[in-house]
């Protein structure tokens, strides 16, 4: 196992969370963002009040505001910034990167003007020789930091980076599965967060339990659909990216995507909704990207395409329920 820091990029609360795992696992973790300022005070307070309040860092984490000289220490990176900012991240990562840099990601939707998997983004900035991994499940930032029993899972095509990855982040609560379908648990943590918002709907309008479970179970399957489609093995879906992350957002205020469907619900209109919720919601950009690429691959997702409707403003959320009822019968 190499001895060198693990630099996570992106000093927002899931960075930080991971940051804080890493440490606490007894690995040296760089924490680095855009924001010098920020990093100056996460260094100064050596907590992330802003973000991620109420837990301290371990002592070997480790805020830098320069990435230049983080990357002279770390052979591996964690990219953990909103789908919006990876590109960019990744292009000044690779000015500096070391010839030997192994890269790993933590966000979850597609790339706004491409409609690009994050793995298609890192391929386009990085050689395919270079080791990759990307990291999802159902685990938010605030009950990783408080160390609460959470599983995720690793995807990698390179079998040896996958181990070392998980042999860092697995310890204690926190346990860490190996899986090789890189595009279908990038799918999974997409697509959960529209059906996310469609949750929020649902218990905003006053909808009970068969409601939630009904969509979700609906939900599974579009996603199930298009991942197919887009060649992700369906076994994935069934586990920690696909079932478990769809559960968690599906069912928890934590998650932003939920919230922002139970103030769509409650008659706020998104920019209001947004600005209450004052973080990245990704589900807002996924669900017309979503349906685009059920258009591309020629896949059903009736759901996907009213959350798409009520975002845009083109239909009411009780209306949007009623067209999902209306829809004829058919076999599961």
């Amino acid at each position: 196992m190499r001895q060198r820091p693990i630099l996570i990029a992106g000093a927002g609360s899931w960075g930080t969370a991971l940051a804080m795992l890493v440490a606490r696992n007894g690995h040296p973790a760089l924490l680095w963002g855009r924001d010098a300022a920020h990093v100056t005070t996460l260094s100064r307070e050596r907590c992330n009040a802003r973000y991620l309040p109420g837990f301290v860092f371990p002592p070997l984490l480790s805020p830098v505001e320069e990435l230049e000289e983080a990357l002279a220490q770390a052979g591996d990176v964690i990219v953990a910034v909103p789908v919006a900012g990876l590109r960019a991240v990744l292009e000044q990562i690779a000015v500096h990167a070391p010839p030997d840099v192994r890269i790993s990601w933590a966000c979850k939707g597609f790339e706004h003007d491409t409609l690009c998997l994050p793995h298609e983004v890192v391929e386009q900035m990085f050689s395919r020789d270079c080791p990759q991994a990307v990291l999802s499940g159902p685990s938010f930032a605030r009950e990783v930091a408080a160390g609460v029993p959470t599983a995720i899972v690793v995807g990698s095509r390179d079998a040896a980076f996958a181990a070392d990855l998980v042999a860092r982040l697995h310890h204690g609560r926190f346990r860490a599965y190996r899986s090789e379908d890189v595009t279908g648990i990038e799918i999974g943590g997409a697509v959960k967060n529209v059906f996310a918002i469609a949750a929020g709907i649902s218990d905003g309008l006053g909808f009970g339990a068969n409601s939630r479970a009904a969509l979700i179970t609906r939900g599974l399957a579009e996603m199930m659909r298009l991942g197919e489609a887009m060649g992700a093995h369906r076994e994935t879906f069934m586990g920690l990216a696909g079932l478990g992350d769809l559960v968690l957002t599906c069912t928890q205020d934590q998650s932003r995507n939920r919230r922002l469907g139970l103030a769509l619900a409650a008659g706020r209109d998104l920019a209001t909704a947004l600005k209450e919720i004052n973080q990245t919601v990704e589900g807002v950009h996924t669900a017309g990207a979503v349906v685009q690429l059920a258009g591309r691959y020629g896949v059903e997702m009736p759901i996907a395409v009213e959350v798409a409707r009520i975002l845009r403003g083109d239909t009411a959320p009780q209306a949007a329920v009623q067209t999902l009822l209306a829809r004829e019968a058919t076999s599961e």
